[in-house]
C-alpha cells in the first residue's frame, strides 16, 4: 500500500504532528522516544524528525516547499511553482507586474511619472532613481503594477537570489539617441529572464527623433517591430508631451492577456521583498510584492531569515489597508528585523512556529556560509560537471576589448555546442567586466570570460564574494580550445590570475642604458618582484608582462606595499606614462 502524503512545515508541536496524523499525542511520544527522542506535548521537533515519526504511521512527509527542490532544474521561482499547483478553479486574473528598464538617461522614470500623473521624479537625487519604487496604476478599468527600478543591474540581481517578480519588461529606448550599451545588457537581462519584451520608444516628439533608425537597430538585436512583421510591439510615446501612453497601456493589457497572468486570491498570501530598510519611526520595514494569495493585516510571516506579525500595510503613498491582493505592492510594518531583497514572505500558523522556522533558517545560513559548496562557476568545475553527467548546458558572459572581437568568439563558440550540450552566449559586449555582468552570470548560473579587458573592483569583490572565478584570455583561439576541452570534460585544473596590488604611474624616467623606469605610488595592496604587471590606460590593457626591477630609491627590493613610492622596470615594455594604472597579479591554481 502507496504512503499517504501529510504536509509538514519546518518546524511542528508534538500536538500538531499528533493531529496531523489522526493519532494520539501519546502514541506520537512513545514513537519519539522509541526513536531517541524525549519531547512534551508542546515541544517542537525539526522537519526531518517530524518525518521519521510520520513514516512509522504509514505517512509521507512532505514541507510545504519540498517541490522547490524537486524542481531545481526549473527556472520558475518559489511563488511560481506553489501556482502552479493551484486547481484551475481557484485561479483569477489579477494585474501584469511590469517592469521598466533601459538606458540611464532614456527618460524611465519619467514616463512612469506621466503614466501616474505624478514628479517622482523631481524627488529623486539628480533626477535619477535611487531605490525600487513600485506603483499600481488603473487602465480602462483594469489594474497594471509597475517596478521603476535603479536599472537592469537590480533587476538581475533579485533573480540572482531566485525572486522572479516581473511578467512583463518595457524597455524604454529614446527616439533621438538609439541603441546603447546599457540597452543591449538590458535586453539580455530580460531575455535571461524570459520574460516578453515591449518597447517604448520615448522623446519621440524632438526634432531629431529618428524612430525608423531605432527600429532598424532594434531589429538588428532580434525585436523586430511588429509594423515591420516582426513580433516585438514597439510604442511612439512622449513622457513629456504624454503622448501613446494610452497605446503602451493597452500593449501591456494585450500582452498580459496573451501570457494568462493568474493567482488564487483566497490562499494565504506568497510574495517578493522588493527593498528593506529599517525605519527610524517605524522599525523594519519592507516593500513587498504580493504574488499569490491575499495578504492581511495581522497576519504571522516568516520572511526569508526574520519574522512578526503585520501592524500594517501601506501602499506608495502611505494609505494603509487591511489587505493587499495578488499582484499588489505593499509596505510591510511588523517584522523583527530588515528583509533582503529577494526574500521570500510566507505566512505562518503562529507567532511561535514563525519565530522557530526563521531562526531554523538562520542556522542553516550560516552552516552553508561555513561549509558552502559553490555550482560550477568556472570552465573547470563545467568539466568535472560534464565528466559526472550533470550538466548539459554552458551559459557564458562574455566581455572582449572592442566591439569587432564578439562575432568571431561567440560564433566559435557557439559553434561548439552539439545535441547533447548547448553552449549559450546569454550577453556580450564590448568594456571591461562589471558587477553587472557578475550578477547577470549568478543569475543564470554562468561563467565569465573576458578576453583583453579587466574586471573592474566592484565585479572583483562580487566575484570573491561569491566564489566565481573570472576567466580571462589574451588570445582567441585559447578561450575556443578551453570552452571545447570544457564541454569534453577534458579540461585540465586552471590557474586564476590573483590580484595583489595596483599602483599608479605618477613619473617617468627615460635612462638609455635600461629603457623608462616608472615612478609608482602604490595605491592599493602589495607590489611583488616575482608577480606579474598589467599596465591600463583609459580602460584599456596596454601591456602584460613581467617586472625587470623593483626599487625602492636606489635599493633592490623584493616588495613595496601600499601607500609607498617604488620605480618599476617592466619587461618588454617602454610606452609607460603618468597616468598609467599598473596592475599586479600572481597566478594560481583554482581550487588549490
Amino acid at each position: 500500500m502507496a504512503e499517504k502524503e501529510v504536509v509538514v512545515p519546518e518546524v511542528i508541536t508534538v500536538r500538531d504532528l499528533a493531529d496531523l496524523l489522526g493519532e494520539t499525542p501519546i502514541k506520537v511520544i512513545k514513537s519519539l522516544m522509541n526513536s531517541g527522542v524525549l519531547a512534551s506535548i508542546n515541544q517542537q521537533v525539526d522537519f526531518d524528525t517530524a518525518a521519521i515519526i510520520a513514516s512509522e504511521f504509514g505517512y509521507e512527509a512532505k514541507q510545504p516547499y519540498a517541490e522547490l527542490e524537486e524542481e531545481a532544474e526549473s527556472e520558475l521561482s518559489a511563488w511560481q511553482i506553489l501556482l502552479a499547483s493551484e486547481k484551475p478553479e481557484d485561479l483569477q486574473s489579477r494585474p501584469p507586474v511590469v517592469t521598466v528598464l533601459g538606458h540611464v538617461d532614456h527618460g524611465k522614470t519619467s514616463l512612469l511619472d506621466a503614466i501616474r500623473h505624478t514628479n517622482v521624479v523631481g524627488e529623486e537625487s539628480g533626477g535619477i532613481t535611487q531605490h525600487i519604487g513600485a506603483y499600481q496604476i488603473k487602465h480602462g478599468g483594469r489594474r497594471i503594477t509597475f517596478l521603476d527600478t535603479p536599472g537592469h543591474e537590480a533587476f538581475t540581481a533579485m533573480r540572482a537570489r531566485g525572486a522572479h517578480t516581473t511578467d512583463i519588461a518595457v524597455l524604454v529606448v529614446a527616439a533621438d539617441d538609439g541603441v546603447k550599451p546599457q540597452t543591449i545588457e538590458a535586453v539580455n537581462h530580460a531575455r535571461a529572464a524570459h520574460v516578453p519584451i515591449i518597447v517604448a520608444l520615448n522623446k519621440i516628439d524632438k526634432p531629431n527623433a529618428r524612430p525608423e533608425m531605432v527600429k532598424q537597430e532594434l531589429s538588428d538585436l532580434g525585436l523586430t517591430p511588429d509594423d515591420w512583421g516582426g513580433k516585438t510591439m514597439v510604442i511612439p510615446v512622449s513622457a513629456k508631451m504624454k503622448t501613446g501612453l494610452e497605446d503602451l497601456l493597452e500593449a501591456i493589457v494585450l500582452v498580459a492577456d496573451e501570457i494568462g497572468v493568474q493567482a488564487n486570491p483566497e490562499r494565504e498570501a506568497v510574495g517578493t521583498v522588493l527593498e528593506g530598510r529599517l525605519d527610524k519611526r517605524r522599525g523594519p520595514i519592507a516593500t513587498v510584492l504580493v504574488q499569490n494569495g491575499t495578504l492581511e493585516t495581522g497576519d504571522v510571516v516568516v520572511v526569508g531569515r526574520t519574522w512578526g506579525k503585520i501592524r500594517s500595510l501601506e501602499d506608495e503613498n502611505n494609505a494603509r489597508h487591511r489587505t493587499a491582493p495578488p499582484a499588489t505592492p505593499t509596505v510591510v510594518i511588523g517584522l523583527h528585523d530588515v528583509p533582503e531583497a529577494g526574500d521570500l514572505l510566507e505566512v505562518a500558523k503562529d507567532e511561535r512556529t514563525a519565530r522557530a522556522i526563521a531562526e531554523k533558517r538562520e542556522q542553516e545560513a550560516r552552516q552553508r556560509e561555513l561549509s558552502r559548496q559553490s555550482r560550477p562557476l568556472s570552465l573547470d568545475e563545467f568539466s568535472s560537471a560534464i565528466r559526472e553527467g550533470e550538466a548539459k548546458e554552458l551559459s557564458v558572459v562574455l566581455k572582449t576589448d572592442v566591439q569587432g572581437s564578439i562575432e568571431p568568439i561567440v560564433n566559435s563558440i557557439e559553434r561548439l555546442s552539439t545535441s547533447d550540450l548547448k553552449v549559450n552566449v546569454i550577453h556580450a559586449a564590448a568594456g571591461n567586466i562589471s558587477e553587472s555582468d557578475i550578477n547577470l552570470a549568478l543569475a543564470s548560473d554562468a561563467i565569465v570570460l573576458g578576453f583583453r579587458v579587466v574586471a573592474d573592483a566592484p565585479a572583483r569583490r562580487m566575484a570573491d564574494m561569491e566564489g566565481m572565478e573570472i576567466q580571462i584570455y589574451e588570445i582567441i583561439y585559447e578561450l575556443v580550445d578551453d570552452v571545447e576541452k570544457a564541454l569534453k570534460g577534458l579540461l585540465e585544473p586552471t590557474y586564476e590570475q590573483v590580484l595583489i596590488g595596483e599602483a599608479e604611474v605618477r613619473q617617468t624616467f627615460d635612462i638609455s642604458s635600461l629603457g623608462t623606469i616608472a615612478g609608482c605610488y602604490v595605491t592599493r595592496g602589495i607590489v611583488r618582484r616575482n608577480a606579474r604587471a598589467r599596465v591600463v590606460r583609459d580602460g584599456t590593457v596596454l601591456h602584460e608582462g613581467e617586472i625587470d626591477s623593483l626599487k625602492r630609491f636606489t635599493e633592490d627590493v623584493r616588495e613595496v606595499r601600499q601607500n609607498f613610492e617604488c620605480g618599476i622596470k617592466l619587461a618588454g615594455f617602454n610606452a609607460v606614462q603618468p597616468g598609467d594604472r599598473l596592475q599586479f597579479y600572481v597566478m594560481r591554481r583554482v581550487g588549490a
